[in-house]
């Protein structure tokens, strides 16, 4: 499989912080990818390096080929990498169908997989709210919108950094019901979350970090109830 994003030994830091030590990294078109790993390894950390967010790194980074080691976020973006931060950052001001909107765009070859018709019958809480500004919503209702927004660039591939985060049981399996949906497309997904259980069920592949390092790769079926993975998590 071709790679959307890769990187080869992959260094960050936050002031004099190292955080992140010579990861080497791989999303490939078509496939779901679970990172994994317990607060504070580096997941957040690894996923803003590679999307440029993150200044202070070394080594190599390419986006659809694309070298990208000391590229900016927007240009991840025009590369097609949709990206839903820990914390949502809708517009609060805006409408719900503001929001949307003003992401809408074709994919980098031109195609509309996800109309606005297709995002609200995924979403079918956001049509009822369409006129609400983005500051009312629920937190499950904005990071609904979030994800909703993201698609609406069509991209190729799209990254979620605990997208169940503080949500009610009910709206997370919502959400999980959404990333399987993403999943069933074939577009490109790269998962952080803290249910590692769904987030292998959901997986074709699991990456773990343990102190800023990759500590543990591999097919995500043969890795779910692997002792191994249990003892990286402090389970």
């Amino acid at each position: 499989m071709s790679s959307l994003i890769e990187a080869r030994d992959l260094h960050a830091w936050y002031g004099s912080s190292h955080i992140l030590h010579g990861i080497d990294f791989s999303l490939h078109c078509g496939e779901t990818l679970g990172l994994l790993g317990k607060n504070g390894m580096g997941k957040s950390t690894l996923i803003r390096t590679l999307l440029g967010h993150v200044r202070q790194r070394s080594g190599a980074i390419t986006v659809q080929g694309r070298d990208l080691s000391r590229g900016r976020p927007h240009e991840a973006a025009r590369l097609g990498i949709a990206y839903v931060p820990e914390g949502r950052g809708i517009f609060p001001n805006l409408t719900v169908r503001e929001n949307l909107l003003m992401a809408a765009r074709p994919g980098r070859d031109g195609r509309r997989a996800w109309t606005w018709e297709r995002i609200l019958a995924t979403f079918p809480r956001l049509t009822e709210r369409l006129g609400h500004l983005g500051g009312q919503l629920s937190g499950g209702e904005q990071q609904m919108l979030s994800i909703g927004r993201a698609l609406m660039t069509n991209p190729e591939a799209i990254v979620l950094d605990e997208a169940t985060e503080g949500l009610a049981p009910l709206i997370v399996d919502e959400i999980w019901r959404v990333i399987a949906q993403i999943r069933a497309t074939g577009l490109a997904t790269l998962v952080v979350d803290r249910d590692y259980r769904r987030v292998a069920a959901q997986s074709d592949r699991l990456l773990v970090l343990q102190k800023g390092r990759a500590v543990l790769s591999g097919d995500a079926g043969a890795l779910r109830d692997a002792p191994e993975l249990r003892h990286f998590l402090g389970l």
